[in-house]
């Protein structure tokens, strides 16, 4: 049984969860994710399950070390934790959604100390080839509350027995055990080529509670570096007296 933490969520696309402890009472949470803490909470961090828990964890994206935040003190304190670019944060009750959840790598944000962050390999050799986040995910287990962030808005949806949903692998965040997860190509000489979307979707089979994201951290990653690129490409042919310099400045040329 994990610890019964209280949290409050501040802010709007760029949200931050503050926990409040107990005495006794720890949260979990990645290396470096943590925003500040109050006084009386103390770090205590370590490779989850030794050197090769850690190793595991490696694979999914996330850091060798998981570190607790433990309230020492006699009064209720309070430790916060941000994500590390703009979105949502998803609140996770295990104890509702029954004892387990799957999210894609790199998600997770924190979880109350109890909660086990494990991992969990997709079941198609065609989700792990073409899902976008390959074969590793990662599995929340234990009762009591996760949180997860996801880029964008965050949208749930759920979905009845065999009902089906197509999305952008990289839109994926979460979701239940209980939905099948496979990728289908697109289909179609056009739509593959021209479609703007990738060659392959992931289709989520119900039953199960799934989470999406609108804006995937790698899609804002690709925007901002075509526009670095462009950028570069542009600076290049400022001519005139001058135009080496501020050439040099736009293409962030360290000499200027």
């Amino acid at each position: 049984m994990a610890d019964d933490i209280e949290y409050d969520i501040f802010g709007d696309d760029l949200q931050l969860v503050e926990i409040e402890l107990d005495p006794d009472e720890g949260i979990r949470a990645e290396a470096g994710a943590m925003m500040y803490m109050e006084q009386d909470i103390q770090m205590q961090t370590k490779a989850d399950g030794g050197i090769f828990g850690g190793f595991k964890r490696i694979l999914t994206g996330e850091s060798f070390f998981i570190t607790t935040f433990l309230n020492t003190g006699r009064n209720k304190a309070h430790v916060a934790f941000s994500a590390p670019f703009p979105g949502k944060i998803v609140v996770l009750n295990l104890t509702e959604l029954g004892g387990t959840f799957l999210c894609q790598k790199n998600s997770f944000l924190c979880a109350a100390r109890g909660i086990e962050i494990e991992v969990a390999f997709t079941k198609r050799i065609g989700a792990g080839l073409f899902g976008g986040e390959g074969f590793i995910l990662q599995r929340l287990e234990g009762e009591g509350l996760a949180f997860a962030h996801a880029g964008g808005t965050i949208i749930s949806k759920q979905l009845g027995q065999g009902e089906q949903l197509r999305v952008d692998t990289g839109c994926l965040v979460a979701f239940a055990p209980t939905v099948d997860y496979d990728i289908k190509f697109v289909g179609g000489f056009k739509n593959a080529l021209f479609g703007g979307e990738g060659l392959f979707l992931a289709q989520l089979t119900g039953p199960g509670l799934v989470y999406l994201q609108s804006l995937p951290f790698s899609r804002l990653a690709d925007r901002i570096f075509a526009a670095s690129r462009m950028s570069r490409g542009e600076s290049k042919g400022v001519a005139g007296l001058g135009g080496d310099i501020l050439g040099g400045i736009l293409g962030g040329d360290s000499r200027f």
